[in-house]
């Protein structure tokens, strides 16, 4: 365990959300390469390069889209 103190779990899970998503996109952007030997080079500056844009993306964005789902949904135990 690191120990980073839970007031920075928004960042940890920020970086960890764009990490894997960008890990993703950037596999299946660069999936056509898979048979001209150069897909692995591709895809980690694709994934280096996408990691960076949305790491800033999800940790801005993330406060916002939870506002807006808590909005968006209703506690379990309150009737319709």
């Amino acid at each position: 365990m690191l120990g980073i103190p839970r007031r920075y779990s928004h960042f940890v899970f920020g970086v960890i959300q764009a990490g894997l998503t960008s890990f993703i996109a950037a596999a299946i952007a660069s999936i056509s390469l898979w048979g001209s030997g150069r897909f692995l080079y591709n895809w980690l500056i694709s994934w280096i390069v996408s990691w960076a844009i949305m790491l800033p993306a999800v940790l801005f964005a993330a406060p916002v889209i939870q506002f807006i789902a808590v909005r968006l949904t209703r506690d379990d135990d309150r009737a319709g």
